[in-house]
């Protein structure tokens, strides 16, 4: 297949998927594994199209940026709130990321790890849709800093591929008595300083390749990925928040269960 068409396929894959509990990186691995290409050539790709998926949040919420900004400005509590929490969420993936960059670059490589944590987190996602017990919508800025630093922890399972940082930082909100517009919302929040983390420390270690052109995956792609990433991601964010705020996550779990198993058989042939 043209590497370009490739782009932009794994871009429709990223933006449908960063922001819905079934792990796009998962899904990105497994697509590159259909296509017949090796994940580990595309994996700088594969984080560095997720600023597309990102800026499309920024363009979504912008009117929920420029308040804390301008509340920042005013000295508003809610919106010093909203950073702390943001931040305080953010430092565990930050440090462990950091720490266990090797281990989580050899999982990126492995189909069968994101096969099984796609089954594994379905089941969660039942589990937790069932027993947990919902508060009322809050802003991130109304959420006590104990919470905003769970979710944090949570999100750090989403290392294993697989797994989902999305469905990762919901499912944790959720068990803690969050709201689903709350945990949806805060998950696009998060996804922010923790994805713009990750594709800056990718750019940075294969700047040398990139910036050589000796790689089969360039520039262009790169750019072709991010832009299609962006659009659809923009198209799906409010649909999002609109269908799990009037009828839960089950449909997400059922769905990973049986990609995951369609998974596992595709790969044992």
């Amino acid at each position: 297949m043209d590497l370009m068409l490739t782009a932009v396929l794994l871009g429709i894959v990223e933006g449908l998927t960063e922001f819905i509990p079934v792990s796009s990186t998962g899904h990105l691995i497994l697509a590159t594994e259909i296509f017949g290409y090796d994940a580990k050539t595309w994996a700088v790709f594969n984080v560095v199209i997720q600023l597309g998926a990102i800026l499309a949040v920024v363009v979504q919420y912008w009117r929920t940026f420029w308040a804390v900004g301008m509340g920042l400005l005013r000295r508003e509590p809610l919106a010093f709130r909203f950073v702390i929490n943001l931040l305080v969420a953010f430092i565990p993936a930050a440090v462990l990321g950091l720490l266990l960059k090797h281990q989580i670059d050899a999982m990126l490589g492995s189909p069968v790890i994101v096969a099984w944590a796609l089954i594994a987190g379905g089941i969660a996602i039942l589990a937790v849709e069932r027993w947990s017990k919902q508060g009322e919508y809050q802003g991130l800025g109304q959420l006590p800093v104990r919470q905003a630093f769970g979710v944090g922890l949570l999100q750090c399972l989403a290392m294993i591929p697989g797994v989902s940082r999305s469905g990762a930082t919901i499912m944790g909100a959720l068990a803690m008595g969050i709201e689903r517009r709350t945990a949806a919302e805060f998950s696009f929040f998060l996804a922010i300083p923790t994805m713009l983390g990750a594709s800056t420390l990718e750019l940075w270690q294969n700047r040398a390749e990139l910036a050589a052109g000796t790689g089969p995956v360039g520039w262009s792609h790169i750019a072709v990925g991010f832009v299609v990433s962006f659009i659809v991601a923009l198209a799906v964010i409010k649909a999002f928040v609109a269908y799990v705020s009037r009828s839960g996550f089950t449909p997400f779990a059922l769905y990973r269960i049986v990609a995951g198993a369609a998974a596992l058989f595709f790969l044992a042939r």
